[in-house]
C-alpha cells in the first residue's frame, strides 16, 4: 500500500498504554500519511505516565502535523472525506461504548462517526480492564457492524486482571492493511503475552 493512503491515529485515555501508542504511531507514520487526533482528556491530562503536552508534541514531530483536539476540528473529517482509515489506539472501555451507543461528544468519536458516513473502516486497538466484563458487550456490538475492525488483543494480565484486554499494539499496521482490504486481521483473540 502506498504513501498516498490518509490515517487517522487517535488517542484515548489509557494513559498507562500511552507509550505503546506512540511506538505503533511511530510505525504507522512510517507507512502512510497519518493526521493525529486526541481526546480532550489526553489533550488535558498529565499523568505519571507523562504530561499531555509532551505526547502531543511527540505526535506532531512524527506526523509533521498538529493534533485535531475538538470536536469542531474532528467534523469536517467526513464531508471533506479526509482519512481512508480512522484507527483508535488506545481505545477505552469509555469511548467504545461511546461508538456502540453512536454517541460523538468527543473529538474521537465524533472523527469516528463523520468517517464512517463516508462508509470507510475504523480500527479499534482496545484497551480496557473491563474488556471481559462490562465492555465485552460493547466489543461484541462493534464487531458485528459494518466498517469496524480491531487489532487483536489479548488479557495482560489473567491473574491479577482476569477481565483486562489490550491491543497488541505492534499489530497496528497489519490491522490497518487488513482493513483497507475489508477483511478482520485474525485471529483477534490471542494468549496472554509470555514471560
Amino acid at each position: 500500500m502506498s504513501g498516498e493512503i490518509r490515517v487517522g491515529f487517535a488517542f484515548t485515555g489509557s494513559f498507562c498504554t500511552m507509550a505503546r501508542a506512540i511506538a505503533a504511531l511511530e510505525q504507522t507514520a512510517a507507512r502512510w500519511q497519518v493526521q493525529p487526533i486526541v481526546s480532550e482528556t489526553v489533550a488535558a491530562t498529565d499523568t505519571r505516565f507523562g504530561n499531555a503536552h509532551d505526547f502531543m508534541r511527540e505526535m506532531q514531530r512524527i506526523c509533521d502535523r498538529r493534533p485535531i483536539t475538538t470536536v469542531k476540528e474532528a467534523e469536517p473529517i467526513g464531508p471533506k472525506k479526509l482519512l481512508d482509515v480512522l484507527v483508535i489506539c488506545p481505545c477505552t472501555g469509555n469511548t467504545l461504548a461511546k461508538l456502540a451507543a453512536g454517541i460523538a461528544d468527543t473529538s474521537v468519536t465524533m472523527a469516528a462517526k463523520a468517517h464512517l458516513r463516508n462508509g470507510r473502516p475504523v480500527v479499534a486497538a482496545v484497551s480496557t480492564n473491563d474488556g471481559l466484563a462490562g465492555a465485552a458487550q460493547n466489543i461484541g456490538v462493534l464487531l458485528a457492524r459494518k466498517n469496524f475492525y480491531f487489532v487483536p488483543f489479548q488479557q495482560d494480565d489473567p491473574e491479577h486482571k482476569p477481565t483486562s484486554l489490550v491491543a497488541v499494539m505492534e499489530r497496528v499496521p497489519e490491522a490497518v492493511e487488513a482493513a483497507l482490504e475489508g477483511r478482520q486481521l485474525q485471529p483477534i483473540l490471542l494468549g496472554p503475552p509470555e514471560g
